[in-house]
């Protein structure tokens, strides 16, 4: 059976971040034929700059290459002041030019009920750079208060339902073709 790659990006630098943690949980809980690669460059990509994109840095070519590879894309994201992180929207920008993402499919996670703008501006910003937005995939997952780790996330029944269920829909979005 092949191994589907999925990249999963968090929009969070904090070193104990929810979301981050949200994703490690992720890949805890995908089945056998899913890999679940966790993207931590965010923080050393520079600021992105048009006039750059002919000599692209290692960490933006890196970034370009992981997600070419992958079969989808899962971002998990904090909101600040009603917005994208700054960190995650870099990462997006030096996405647009190129055909990596075209098509690519893509679902959204989000720590807390209250990150209603952020998930917006996100699926808006993807959908425009052309990604296959997954609906059905993209959840929230009530973690805003209980500091939980990766394990203790996997440990709940009810959490690690929720992100089984999203990955498994998320993994059937990406075997079916995009619409023509």
């Amino acid at each position: 059976m092949a191994t589907l790659t999925i990249l999963a990006i968090s929009g969070s630098l904090r070193a104990r971040s929810t979301n981050t943690e949200l994703l490690v949980a992720l890949a805890a809980l995908a089945p056998d034929g899913v890999a679940i690669d966790l993207y931590d460059g965010l923080d050393r990509l520079p600021h992105f700059n048009p006039d750059l994109e002919s000599t692209e840095p290692e960490f933006v070519m890196d970034l370009k290459r992981r997600i070419g590879r992958a079969d989808g894309l899962i971002i998990s994201s904090p909101e600040y002041a009603r917005g994208v992180p700054g960190s995650l929207k870099n990462a997006l920008d030096w996405l647009v030019s190129g055909s990596e993402f075209v098509d690519k499919p893509v679902a959204l996670l989000s720590a807390s009920s209250r990150s209603t703008y952020a998930f917006d501006a996100l699926r808006t910003t993807l959908t425009t750079m052309s990604g296959r937005f997954v609906t059905d995939a993209s959840i929230t997952v009530p973690l805003l208060g209980k500091n939980l780790d990766a394990k203790a996330i996997v440990a709940d029944p009810e959490l690690s339902g929720l992100l089984r269920s999203a990955l498994e829909v998320f993994c059937g979005a990406i075997a079916q073709p995009p619409a023509v």
